[in-house]
């Protein structure tokens, strides 16, 4: 494994995690929605996650830029950032396909919005934000760079930490006992843990 190697994976993945989204994103333009929470703060918190995963890392790709925060390169670090690559993709590609008209990208309720509670949501709330956190995981593996590496990991962390306890708020407004009985049973990220 090399640098460009490793950069190359990085933006394999982004460009994998693009063609598994863009036919839900299609889709979730068509559907109507019912309740729609999409406020400024939710496009900055946007706007924040993608600076982090695709704006500083696409940076350091082509240029190399900023270098004096690069540090030496460890293939056997890179390897392991493509493998939870791969993960994060796996992720993203089940997650879409269990929510199917239920997804959006940002704070909405579909109109016959279904509470998924089977396949991955069985063990965690959030598996979309799982496979964005791996993402992010691998993106500080794979780049040799204190600012671009966890970059991902500063600006997706910022939107799930603002974000997640407002998600949950309008799920349980919208499902009531529903969503805290599956809440009371189900981690947020990690089966388990949290």
């Amino acid at each position: 494994m090399t640098l460009t190697i490793a950069k190359t994976i990085l933006v394999i993945g982004a460009v994998a995690w693009f063609i598994i989204r863009w036919p839900h994103q299609r889709r979730s333009w068509k559907t109507k929605t019912r309740l729609d929470r999409r406020t400024t703060r939710e496009k900055i918190l946007l706007t924040c996650s993608f600076t982090g995963l695709g704006i500083i890392p696409f940076i350091y790709v082509v240029s190399g830029r900023p270098h004096f925060s690069d540090y030496p390169f460890q293939p056997v670090m890179a390897w392991l950032g493509a493998i939870i690559f791969a993960v994060a993709l796996w992720l993203f590609y089940r997650v879409h396909k269990e929510l199917g008209r239920n997804w959006s990208d940002s704070l909405e309720v579909r109109e016959q919005h279904k509470l998924v509670t089977d396949g991955l949501y069985r063990h965690v709330r959030h598996p979309m934000y799982t496979a964005f956190f791996l993402w992010a995981v691998a993106q500080a593996l794979l780049l040799p760079n204190w600012i671009a590496g966890p970059a991902g990991l500063v600006g997706f962390g910022t939107l799930f930490l603002f974000r997640v306890g407002r998600e949950e708020q309008m799920m349980l407004d919208n499902f009531g006992d529903d969503y805290r009985e599956y809440m009371r049973r189900t981690a947020r990220l990690i089966p388990g843990i949290y």
